[in-house]
């Protein structure tokens, strides 16, 4: 039986490495969900366990992916405020550990990730190759830092289609650009600000911007996203292939959303971490659940047909 020093050491190992697997971050995976919500398929228990699966596996992948990137960016996050507290940076997990935990995971996920779909599995490569590369270079390219996560994605929500084998629509795959186009210049500004004149030493890219650059780059898309939904929601091809023309009635969720989110950033001085403010600011929780609610309602139910 182990002595109690030890128990309690190898239970801080397991909470260090499983805070730097960041599963607050799995949220973001949900996208993968929403191709099995639009193909109207929540009642097909194959489709169902297959789309659940995808989230598993993409949960395990970008935990893997989280552990390299805090593994590459040791020393930088020693000079950030608030990444110098997490386990690897702060020393409490030894980085021998996060690699061999972040390989098993990366390789592990890949293998079921084939096993589903060889096409699913090829997307997943695909993400890890993309964070990769964002890792070692395109973080450092400015605006296209910003596109390569919005990129990623695009890749979850492609994933989530392949997993269960429907077709994506062209719309899900705009609106998702632009939403997440609009979620990475909102973290680029909070970084900006919280990091103030050190920045540049945190991320180099960040020399490149100004906050009224992103302020900018925040209002095209913000407008660009409310858009794209609005047009998602009352093109004549989506009601035929849904059987619904009421979708529109979900409009006002995803504008409060929005707003919300800016209200968030600029009064709030949030925005450096979507997923914490999305599971952390009620009103918002509350919004991004009820247009799940009322599109589930629209989709599922012979009342607005």
């Amino acid at each position: 039986m182990p002595e109690p020093s030890e128990q309690k050491r190898t239970q801080g190992i397991l909470f260090d490495l499983l805070e730097s697997m960041r599963p607050q971050q799995w949220v973001k995976n949900l996208l993968l969900l929403a191709p099995l919500l639009f193909a109207k398929s929540l009642g097909d228990r194959t489709r169902l366990f297959e789309a659940l699966l995808a989230f598993i596996i993409f949960c395990a992948l970008s935990s893997g992916v989280y552990l390299l990137n805090d593994v590459l960016d040791l020393e930088k996050d020693r000079k950030h405020p608030l990444k110098s507290k997490r386990p690897i940076a702060s020393g409490r997990l030894k980085v021998s550990t996060a690699v061999i935990i972040l390989v098993i995971l990366l390789l592990g996920a890949l293998a079921a990730g084939f096993a589903l779909s060889p096409y699913f599995g090829a997307v997943g490569l695909a993400y890890v190759l993309l964070n990769l590369g964002y890792s070692f270079w395109l973080k450092e390219m400015v605006i296209l830092d910003v596109m390569i996560i919005a990129f990623g994605f695009v890749l979850r929500a492609l994933a989530g289609a392949l997993a269960i084998q429907v077709e994506i629509s062209p719309w899900l795959i705009l609106c998702t650009i632009m939403l997440s186009l609009f979620l990475a210049f909102c973290k680029r500004r909070r970084e900006l600000e919280l990091l103030a004149d050190g920045a540049q030493d945190h991320r180099p890219a960040l020399r490149e911007y100004s906050v009224a650059f992103l302020d900018q780059m925040i209002s095209i898309t913000t407008s660009s996203t409310v858009v794209c939904y609005s047009f998602y929601t009352i093109s004549p091809e989506v009601e035929q292939k849904l059987g619904t023309h009421h979708l529109f009635v979900t409009i006002p969720f995803v504008l409060y959303g929005v707003f919300r989110y800016l209200y968030l950033v600029h009064q709030r001085g949030q925005g450096g971490n979507p997923a914490s403010s999305l599971l952390t600011d009620r009103p918002l929780l509350i919004c991004v659940a009820l247009w799940a609610l009322v599109v589930a309602a629209i989709l599922y139910s012979g009342t607005f047909r």
